[in-house]
């Protein structure tokens, strides 16, 4: 094997391993992207959408080891009725208000006021939260908005 050979495969290693640690750039503006068809799905059979949404796949599921997904509750109470992280599936029918990090931070109450806010108003809400391939918490950021008057949804990603 010659030299340039062998720098070429540590190279695409080492380049497969950052990949793997690290939030892929794009990782913000496809969160963003899928939150507004996330958004237009509930708008228009909320049921369908909360069903597509908790099987966890297909176009509610993507970015690396499928680390980005849809979570929704209801605006009135808090109450998460989808969820597309495998590993977070006990938060079905809890209060999202109720959520902290292991940092002590109160994310659920953010997430919840932030479906106080107008329709299509989106909001940035950081935080700590296990991935679906390891409950590890890790640094995430949400974007979550208000859908209508029943629901408030938002999709994250890993940073």
């Amino acid at each position: 094997m010659g030299r340039n050979t062998i720098i070429f495969a540590a190279a695409g290693a080492a380049l497969a391993l950052a990949s793997a640690a690290f939030a892929h750039p794009a990782d913000k503006y496809i969160a963003k992207a899928m939150l507004m068809t996330a958004a237009a799905e509930v708008s228009a059979d909320s049921k369908q959408a909360f069903d597509q949404f908790n099987q966890g796949k297909g176009k509610f599921l993507t970015g690396m080891n499928g680390n980005i997904y849809v979570f929704c509750v209801r605006a009135d109470n808090g109450t998460f009725v989808a969820m597309g992280n495998t590993n977070a599936k006990d938060l079905l029918g809890q209060d999202v208000r109720t959520l902290k990090d292991e940092t002590g931070k109160a994310y659920g109450q953010e997430i919840y006021a932030a479906g106080r806010r107008p329709e299509g108003e989106i909001t940035e809400v950081s935080y700590l939260f296990g991935r679906p391939t390891d409950p590890k918490p890790a640094a995430k950021t949400s974007y979550v908005t208000r859908v209508n008057d029943d629901f408030t949804c938002g999709v994250g990603y890993y940073n």
